[in-house]
């Protein structure tokens, strides 16, 4: 178990409590498409797509059904399983969707952020 900095006992030295400046903490999300889909879930939930019960049983039921596919991957997958069996997308928007993101990542030059110019 980690060492955390209490009032009764100071953050061990050489820790990010210890540094002088702003504590910068580790990204949570290794990529930007991680982070946007966890944001998407997350504002699916609060406009009534789901409730936040139906969205944790479904993404337990991605982690158990691919358990050595990523955990964003799972997030990902549950997202796209829930909005579809909500009816708030349909396959056709989603697959139409997906190609697109697909071609623009094709014509992007190396290095620089692929976008949908159109959408």
């Amino acid at each position: 178990m980690p060492h955390e900095a209490t009032p009764e006992a100071p953050a061990p030295r050489g820790s990010p409590a210890d540094r002088p400046g702003p504590v910068r903490p580790e990204p949570s999300f290794a990529e930007p498409w991680q982070a946007r889909a966890f944001a998407m879930a997350v504002l699916a939930s609060r406009q009534g797509c789901f409730t936040w019960p139906e969205w944790t049983h479904a993404l337990g039921c991605e982690l158990q059904r691919a358990p050595h596919v990523g955990y964003f991957d799972c997030w990902l997958a549950a997202l796209q399983l829930l909005l579809l069996g909500k009816g708030a997308i349909g396959q056709d928007e989603l697959s139409d969707r997906k190609h697109a993101w697909e071609e623009a990542f094709r014509r992007a030059p190396h290095g620089a952020p692929v976008s949908l110019a159109d959408h």
